[in-house]
């Protein structure tokens, strides 16, 4: 079953490449191989706003560069991220990214206005989390419980709909060897052939 795919690219560095964007070319390859439809996204190439109050958030307009975001959101019945692990969390960038884009209105409504009931604008949609960091990937989902994916998974993306969501957890990064990083991107590859 051919399925439509977005892949995110949250790596806010858009000036090299690293390993989060080997990762995502991978997946992405994978699933165009496979027949799937493939759009990707790279979130340090667009520009917007932190939002600074609630009322912004709700009320707010929209930055007219992600417009074209929440269309490829609604399209899209796969989402995968990828993002580095910068002090314990997704960067900063990516949170401000999805902010903007998961607004009251699009990815969820308010069942009854100054409620805290919601009804889910995003269901049917599934994701993976692809997640690189310095630590042993054991210590970070053991000793440090995964703590901010299942933040994401759970108040982010399951908040307003996604699921199910996996993840993938690649630890070490800095002392990858070249044959590694190449046997993280095969599986890259293979989970996008399966759209997983």
């Amino acid at each position: 079953m051919n399925r439509k795919i977005l892949v995110l690219q949250g790596h806010p560095d858009a000036t090299a490449a690293h390993l989060c964007h080997a990762l995502a070319d991978s997946y992405a390859a994978g699933a165009r191989d496979a027949g799937h439809d493939v759009r990707t996204l790279a979130i340090a190439r667009f520009d917007f706003p932190l939002l600074r109050s609630q009322h912004e958030w709700e009320k707010g307009e929209l930055p007219a560069t992600l417009a074209p975001v929440q269309q490829d959101i609604r399209w899209a019945d796969h989402l995968v991220l990828f993002f580095p692990l910068w002090l314990g969390d997704m960067p900063a960038l990516v949170k401000g990214f999805l902010e903007q884009a998961m607004r009251p209105g699009f990815a969820f409504d308010y069942v009854e206005s100054g409620t805290a009931f919601t009804r889910k604008g995003l269901k049917g949609r599934s994701a993976r989390v692809v997640c690189t960091m310095g630590m042993p990937a054991l210590v970070y989902r053991w000793y440090f419980r995964a703590h901010s994916i299942r933040s994401l998974e759970r108040n982010i993306l399951g908040f307003v709909g996604i699921a199910p969501v996996h993840e993938t957890l690649i630890g070490g990064v800095g002392n990858l060897e070249a044959e590694d990083a190449a046997k993280w991107m095969r599986k890259l590859r293979r989970l996008g052939q399966q759209a997983a």
